[in-house]
């Protein structure tokens, strides 16, 4: 048993459906939560991403009165001839708006505005309510906002599609923070690699049937609406099966099996909590250097998966010539080998660790620097593949598969620091990530305004120098052990410690007596 941990005490009064699902439901409930949450956060990023193909066909592009000449261009798929562009329209009939490359960088930007909103305010109700609505009503609105998408982008235009996509976001801004709360609580240290590749599997997973299903759905010239009616449908299907199947905690959870419960209550320290005794130790948890690099290797790993995603599809429908349709399925590849390489990635690290080959610090360094350093590097590769197709395509894949080693190697990296306070941690790194989501768009809309090939490799070299920078900063001051300020009662204050009590029950007089007493043990 934990350090700390309650004695377990079974549950003694169930009715006879309680009885029944308990005794008939064989696989263990924190799996049921991981495989359901895996699946909310593939339609988050369905939702997330859906735009970014179907944007390519809402553009009327017309450029008729500029005079362009790139002789890179490459070739397109009809007649196989350069195309250089000096009148380029877009034959969709249900396009509706002449929006430049800017234009459309700030809509896909309008997202990340709403998502870096309700972060902290999501990590905090994560811990005082549970994870469950928390995550559900906020992928409930993002679902029912983006099945709202046709109506208002056709009644306001550009500004009401910002405006939507702002709000999208802020449905979908408590989805980590909440997740990690639920990890927290349901998850034993040695099962946080796998458990963690599951869940945040959905992240690739949603991009691949996101940009694959788009494809389908706007190819033969199809209307751009039925993108998001079908991916804001699934969201409100999938808010039904998760309000019946998943709960905050353990022990909140009708019919979990007793063997399964006593097991989390003992090796889950977090397990029997709905949320958090004391306030967010920020006093800790801001001068924490490990927390900082784990900062700075989120913002890098983000301003090139952001890169990729919000960019790719115009990459290879403006650069490329790729057609809609293959646009969508070339899109979809790169995800496919994240989702498929995370779990190989999953296996090896959680291996390496029961069998004490490296540390879960040496782990989440190794694997965070595969998957910054590696996709960095290909992603400039791409550009330098020129018009083979498929060559350029072979390193965007191969560096998303390397990107799929993330998820065992950072991002779940808030469950080592901070089990009690994982959700207000992961809050923290999100909303300064997010900062990423926010300005790729743009900055590469502004770096490639005629959409040429060397625009874009000069885009894509600043992605490598993002990524490469941040990851040299999380090797060196990335830690692996829970710090002291997520549980000070046990770990207690570090020596030198002059910044006042972090949790409720610490009087000011009595914590300077015990500092000074502590300080003067260490000596």
């Amino acid at each position: 048993m934990l350090l700390g941990q309650k004695t377990w005490v079974p549950k003694t009064k169930d009715n006879a459906l309680t009885k029944t699902l308990r005794k008939y439901c064989i696989i263990p409930q924190r799996y049921i939560l991981s495989i359901v949450t895996f699946f909310g956060i593939c339609n988050a990023f369905m939702m997330r991403a859906c735009l970014n193909l179907a944007i390519t066909q809402m553009v009327k592009v017309n450029i008729t009165n500029q005079e362009f000449y790139d002789e890179s261009a490459c070739p397109n798929d009809k007649d196989d001839v350069i195309t250089n562009v000096t009148s380029r329209v877009n034959v969709n009939p249900y396009a509706i708006g002449e929006w430049d490359q800017a234009t459309q960088g700030f809509i896909l930007s309008g997202f990340y505005y709403g998502y870096i909103l309700t972060q902290i305010p999501a990590g905090y109700l994560a811990e005082k309510l549970g994870g469950k609505w928390t995550l559900g009503l906020g992928l409930l609105s993002t679902a029912i906002f983006t099945f709202l998408t046709p109506i208002v982008t056709r009644t306001g235009g550009a500004t009401w599609l910002f405006v939507l996509r702002l709000l999208q976001g802020m449905g979908e801004g408590p989805t980590m923070p909440a997740v990690m709360i639920l990890l927290a609580r349901w998850v034993p240290p040695l099962e946080r690699s796998i458990q963690g590749v599951i869940v945040f599997g959905g992240a690739p997973m949603g991009n691949i049937l996101g940009y694959f299903l788009s494809g389908i759905l706007l190819s033969e010239g199809r209307d751009w609406s039925y993108v998001f009616y079908v991916f804001g449908g699934f969201g409100i299907l999938w808010f039904f099966f998760w309000s019946i199947s998943c709960y905050s905690t353990p022990n909140t959870h009708p019919f979990i099996s007793e063997k399964e419960l006593r097991y989390l209550n003992d090796n889950v320290a977090s397990a029997s909590k709905v949320g958090a005794n004391d306030p967010v130790p920020w006093k800790g948890l801001i001068r924490s250097v490990p927390v900082w690099a784990m900062i700075g290797a989120s913002i890098g790993h983000d301003w090139g998966y952001y890169t990729i995603m919000s960019d790719l599809p115009k990459y290879s429908h403006d650069v490329l010539k790729f057609n809609i349709a293959a646009a969508g399925t070339m899109n979809a590849l790169p995800y496919l080998a994240t989702w498929l390489c995370s779990f190989l990635f999953g296996f090896i690290c959680n291996f390496c660790i029961k069998k004490g080959w490296h540390s879960i610090r040496t782990g989440r360094i190794i694997y965070t620097t595969i998957g910054g350093v590696g996709p960095a590097v290909c992603i400039v590769m791409a550009s330098y593949s020129g018009c083979d197709r498929n060559l350029a395509m072979v390193f965007f894949v191969l560096g998303m598969g390397l990107m799929g080693a993330f998820y065992c190697g950072m991002k779940v990296n808030p469950l080592d620091l901070a089990p009690n306070y994982a959700g207000s941690l992961t809050s923290l790194v999100n909303t300064s990530s997010t900062s990423a989501g926010i300005l790729t768009p743009y900055v590469v809309g502004l770096m490639t305004p005629n959409s040429t090939l060397q625009e874009w490799r000069g885009a894509f070299w600043l992605c490598f120098a993002v990524i490469v920078s941040s990851n040299v900063v999380y090797a060196i001051w990335a830690d692996g052990k829970q710090q002291w300020w997520d549980d000070v009662r046990q770990h207690g204050y570090p020596p030198g410690w002059k910044h006042g009590p972090i949790i409720k029950e610490a009087d000011p007089e009595e914590f300077e007596a015990v500092q000074n007493l502590n300080d003067f043990e260490k000596k």
